[in-house]
């Protein structure tokens, strides 16, 4: 976190940063939802989703929680689940403009200072919408292909991080417009990723460090 810290410090040098945000995960999935209910509020939508009783216990309203990578806030709870609201921004930039009722997505409750970092940072924030170009079988893996939008080309390097509908995995190989990664057995059945196929879109969060690298370099190269 020090190095985080200092990192959009010195990105401030000539007025060009990355704000980073307040609450963290880590991109390890602790649950699946089901989503409930979903209530137009004009123009923006109120979303209502079905969890384990035992993911919300802990949670008070008010708190973040990342849901297929998108960082909201429950600002409701019901017996086992809870609702959050979804900005117009938010729909704009991520899959949940197309989200429909009966859909699982992916949860991970807000990182504290005690908790191992099983992952990456990971901010919730969405930079880009990829699409599923093919899923393979490797091995007792499978190999997912996945096209970029041009502008998150170059923060994608192979063996670096990335994170998709809020899991953090590892770049296997690297082509322009283009990555893949290997899904193991466990995270197939632990998160969405199972019933993810060829066609599908999905909420692609960069590396924050690659990020805050590009700024520092922008700031270097204008001095």
């Amino acid at each position: 976190m020090a190095m985080i810290a200092e990192l959009q410090l010195r990105s401030g040098i000539k007025g060009e940063s990355y704000e980073i945000s307040k609450t963290m995960f880590s991109g390890i999935i602790e649950s699946m939802g089901k989503i409930r209910a979903i209530d137009d509020c004009n123009g923006d939508k109120r979303l209502s989703i079905d969890t384990e009783k035992s993911f919300i216990d802990d949670t008070k309203v008010g708190e973040s929680i990342c849901v297929d990578g998108v960082c909201l806030t429950m600002v409701e709870s019901y017996g086992n689940g809870f609702i959050t609201d979804v900005s117009k921004e938010t729909l704009t930039c991520t899959t949940f403009a197309k989200l429909s009722t009966g859909t699982t997505v992916n949860l991970e409750k807000a990182l504290r200072l005690d908790t191992r970092l099983n992952g990456h940072l990971v901010s919730g924030h969405v930079d880009g919408v990829g699409l599923i170009k093919k899923r393979t079988p490797d091995a007792r893996s499978d190999r997912f292909d996945i096209q970029i939008p041009e502008e998150l080309d170059r923060y994608i390097c192979k063996k670096g991080s990335v994170c998709i509908n809020g899991v953090s995995l590892t770049v296997n190989d690297k082509n322009t417009l283009t990555f893949s990664v290997n899904i193991i057995p466990h995270t197939l059945e632990a998160t969405t990723f199972g019933n993810l196929d060829q066609g599908d879109h999905v909420n692609i969060e960069v590396d924050i460090i690659a990020r805050y690298l590009e700024s520092l370099n922008n700031s270097f190269n204008s001095d």
